[in-house]
């Protein structure tokens, strides 16, 4: 068999125009860290930006800028986290709506935060991230042990062992919430999400975790492009279907986990950038991944900046900015 005229070119091409886009994505994502350090409830320029780093600024404005760096990198790791953990729930289940709360994190997080706020009162911040990534870890394994119990493995059964644990999961968070008004108010923060108030001690705790997830998740995108042809043409291929499913959801599990307990349940971020990053760089996970892992923090960033702003003085947390993107994107969608 001949090879076909003019195939490695295109194949050329097509990585050349894939290169370009991760580039054209890494120079908006430099843009909006740019924006996040400069941008916010207090007004500041650029330049202040650049005084603070060279250390002539003024100590107030150095302290407003400063302030700023832990959510920037937060809005970073979390946005990675999210964005790759919901391109691999979608290519897994071959469900474009699929989120990384299709595993329970969310729920399994909240669940035991206020658990731990009910019965220990309240954990402070690095306290919250241990037990929020507890809770999210347990739940996703949980859910992963239903879905396959008794030898199967089928996406049906995971989707619906998630929608059970996560059902059973948020009549427990009414049930205390409602009952004691003290854990309510802890809850109700958290719920929303948001990058403002934390500090770089929660960056570390979770950095681990996300890092874990992120390299397993590069290293599974061969396998799920076979694994996109059936299982049948991936066993042919020498892939091993179940070894790559288990890992997939390990990684979006761990990759969902961390930004959750992080910064909270944040919406839309891992349902839309997997639809962009396919419309982007096409049906390859290999680019996909890195993809992601650019396109969710610029958004995440870039949602985070208009909360910001938008409200000044006051801020407007970025999961209540997330949740209203997504909402009129989804209303567009359906009425075109």
């Amino acid at each position: 068999m001949h090879p076909r005229p003019g195939g490695a070119g295109t194949e050329r091409a097509g990585t050349a125009r894939r290169v370009l886009v991760l580039l054209s994505a890494l120079l908006v994502l430099a843009l909006a860290v740019a924006a996040s350090v400069t941008f916010g409830s207090r007004p500041t320029s650029f330049g202040d930006v650049l005084d603070v780093l060279s250390g002539t600024a003024d100590p107030f404005v150095t302290t407003v800028v400063e302030s700023r760096y832990p959510r920037t990198v937060l809005g970073i790791l979390a946005g990675l986290c999210l964005a790759v953990g919901g391109t691999l729930m979608q290519g897994l289940t071959r469900n474009p709506l699929a989120d990384p709360g299709l595993l329970g994190i969310n729920a399994g997080a909240a669940a035991s935060l206020v658990a731990a706020t009910a019965l220990l009162g309240s954990p402070g911040s690095t306290g919250t991230v241990w037990w929020a990534l507890a809770g999210a870890l347990a739940a996703g394994v949980l859910v992963q042990g239903i879905g396959s119990a008794g030898g199967g493995s089928g996406v049906v059964r995971l989707v619906l062992a998630g929608a059970v644990v996560s059902a059973v999961l948020y009549a427990f968070i009414q049930a205390v919430t409602l009952s004691l008004p003290e854990v309510f108010d802890s809850y109700r923060y958290w719920v929303v999400g948001a990058l403002g108030g934390r500090d770089f001690e929660i960056f570390r705790s979770v950095l681990p975790f996300a890092a874990a997830g992120f390299v397993l998740a590069l290293l599974l995108g061969p396998g799920l492009n076979s694994l996109a042809l059936g299982d049948e043409a991936a066993i042919s291929l020498g892939a091993n279907p179940l070894l790559i499913r288990t890992g997939a959801l390990i990684a979006a599990t761990v990759l969902s986990a961390s930004a959750t307990a992080a910064v909270g349940p944040i919406a839309f971020v891992g349902l839309a950038v997997p639809h962009i990053v396919r419309a982007l760089v096409g049906i390859d996970f290999r680019w996909q991944i890195a993809m992601a892992a650019v396109t969710g923090p610029a958004l995440l960033l870039a949602a985070d900046v208009v909360g910001r702003v938008i409200m000044r003085p006051q801020e407007l947390m970025v999961g209540v900015v997330t949740a209203f993107v997504g909402h009129r994107c989804c209303c567009t969608r359906c009425a075109g």
